[in-house]
């Protein structure tokens, strides 16, 4: 399957930044991690195809969180990366199902939730993270990204975003698209986004015919720059040895007495770090 890529170039006399990005091979990898139903693959596709956009203009080893926290049935949402644009991340109730809308489409918005807030943290290695909140639209994710883009970043953004999931639950298509005026640009500019979003209504289906280039040459002729993007999480046995350390040498007795081994889970990759009782019992002699 190809890889999944964000494109980029400037468009209307380089007023405005266009985005395409197609993410459906790092939702297949998640579908594949977590087991996620159709509906919190959609819902999860359309966050981390957000959460990586925001990641592409990441500079200096900078990372960023996105939480998706609504009163649906799936729980809140959580995708995490950085400026090499390597995500990973996970849905709270990720088997959670719903009936499909009336007109066929998955129920994304009763899945998140149409009452709650998108969070953006983003740690740009100073040690203040820079916290941005907006309360949700829709919970159908591309006008909630395109609420906090206005109200916390004081940027109109332009945003498509889609997932489609085939009937064996695989996905098919995924990605989006993102039109963002640059400062200095005048009405002319918000206005030829806001028109033209509108061709991109059904974005998994033009990704999946089209590829991210062939959508992106509905707007574009020039060059672009390619960046790939990446299923890849941050955690290692090492940074669970360390969390085992943080209990302290009694807890982790008990548990070992309890379960004959530790294990620590990480959700945004849903891998379990084991430690043996002689793994364990080195970590505190080698910290002691």
């Amino acid at each position: 399957m190809q890889k999944s890529i964000i494109l980029k170039t400037l468009i209307l006399d380089g007023q405005i930044s266009l985005a395409v990005l197609d993410t459906t091979s790092y939702v297949n990898e998640v579908i594949r991690r977590h087991a996620l139903s159709p509906v919190a693959a959609a819902a999860f596709g359309r966050t981390a195809t957000a959460c990586a956009y925001l990641c592409s203009w990441l500079k200096n080893d900078a990372s960023l969180s996105v939480t998706v926290k609504g009163d649906g049935v799936g729980g809140k949402i959580c995708v995490e990366g950085g400026d090499s644009l390597n995500l990973c991340g996970f849905v709270e109730d990720g088997q959670m199902n719903l009936p499909l809308r009336a007109d066929g489409k998955l129920d994304v918005g009763g899945f998140v939730g149409r009452h709650g807030t998108l969070t953006v943290v983003r740690d740009d290695g100073e040690g203040i993270p820079i916290v941005g909140t907006s309360e949700l639209v829709s919970g159908e994710i591309a006008e909630d990204f395109s609420a906090y883009f206005l109200t916390s970043e004081q940027r109109p953004t332009a945003i498509a975003l889609g997932v489609q999931i085939g009937a064996d639950g695989n996905c098919l298509g995924a990605g989006g698209v993102f039109l963002q005026p640059l400062p200095g640009a005048g009405e002319e500019a918000i206005s030829f986004c806001e028109r033209e979003i509108g061709r991109f209504s059904s974005v998994s289906s033009l990704i999946r015919e089209k590829g991210a280039e062939g959508v992106l040459r509905m707007l574009a002729e020039g060059d672009y720059t390619e960046r790939p993007i990446s299923f890849r999480c941050r955690c290692s046995k090492e940074r669970a040895g360390s969390a085992i350390l943080s209990l302290g040498r009694a807890d982790a007795e008990a548990l070992l007495a309890e379960q004959g081994q530790i294990v620590v889970h990480c959700h945004f990759c849903n891998t379990d770090h084991i430690f043996t009782r002689a793994e364990t019992e080195a970590l505190f002699w080698s910290g002691s």
